[in-house]
């Protein structure tokens, strides 16, 4: 007589292996277009966060600095259009 496995298969293990194959299937075909030498990796896409973010803070200091200049360039029509107010 065979002796059968009464085990039920590990849902887990079978979750981990397939997405394994389509991880590998992925970065296979991704290599295949791109070439290997392109393949984007975790540490380029952290860079380019990085230098994005640098770009938004200098236009946002860009922006601070010319409402500063904006605002210093005319204090006396503004102290004028709130002391005409207060009439």
């Amino acid at each position: 007589m065979a002796t059968e496995s009464t085990q039920p298969m590990n849902f887990v293990a079978v979750s981990r292996a397939l997405v394994s194959v389509a991880v590998e299937v992925a970065t296979g075909v991704q290599r295949a277009v791109v070439g290997p030498d392109s393949v984007r990796t975790a540490r380029d896409n952290a860079w380019d966060a990085i230098q994005a973010d640098r770009a938004r803070a200098a236009a946002r200091a860009e922006t601070a600095r010319a409402v500063a200049a904006m605002l210093a360039a005319e204090p006396a029509r503004r102290s004028g259009a709130l002391s005409g107010a207060s009439r």
